[in-house]
């Protein structure tokens, strides 16, 4: 199973999250985490595939955006990842952490929950060096494996994982591309119009 159950556990003290998307970037990541963050491996998740499946209600969440033109479109599309026997993984990046900065990011990631994927890292040797690796992905009444009517994506957002994954160089990138589909629906600039986010979440997409 490419997913661990969550059960009860003792402490552990080496933990990592597996980031496929804007965690990517240590500068996006240290915003939330009030530190310095560092990238431990760069690995991919086995058994997983990555795609545009987390649908956020643009009308009613913590933040609101807005078209160019002033309109208001219902949902905002991100990445997500969903267990595919078949693949081979998308690539990212474990950042090690405490428990309490994955308590943390909960928080950053209000529309994915929490699903330990230990096994499903490789190099396996990566794996290796900690207790437990986790990654997020959608919470089911955010799942939309069919993009919703009125979705865009904010431009911002692909911008920034792209930019993350070229920062680790130009093959991390390519295969960036290779595993991650083209957004399914309008990416267009937005500008934030409500504003209820949680410091040190992001506030550009």
């Amino acid at each position: 199973m490419p997913e661990r159950a969550l059960e009860a556990r003792p402490a552990l003290s080496r933990l990592a999250v597996f980031a496929y998307a804007s965690l990517v970037n240590p500068a996006s990541a240290a915003e939330t985490l009030g530190r310095p963050v560092d990238i431990k491996a760069l690995v991919r998740l086995r058994g997983w595939s990555r795609g545009w499946t987390v649908a956020r209600d643009n009308r009613t969440t913590e933040k609101t955006f807005a078209r160019p033109d002033g309109t208001i479109p219902r949902y905002c599309l991100g990445l997500d990842i969903s267990p595919d026997s078949a693949s081979e993984g998308p690539n990212g990046a474990l950042i090690e952490l405490t428990e309490a900065e994955l308590d943390r990011l909960d928080l950053r990631e209000l529309r994915y929950r929490r699903a330990e994927v230990t096994d499903a890292i490789e190099p396996r040797t990566a794996a290796a060096a900690f207790d437990a690796v986790y990654a997020f992905r959608a919470r089911p009444q955010h799942y939309r494996p069919e993009p919703p009517g009125d979705a865009i994506v904010v431009a911002t957002y692909p911008a920034a994982t792209e930019a993350a994954f070229a920062a680790l160089g130009a093959d991390q990138l390519e295969l960036y591309r290779a595993t991650t589909p083209p957004p399914p629906v309008e990416v267009t600039p937005a500008e934030l119009v409500t504003d209820r986010i949680p410091e040190g979440n992001p506030r550009t997409w």
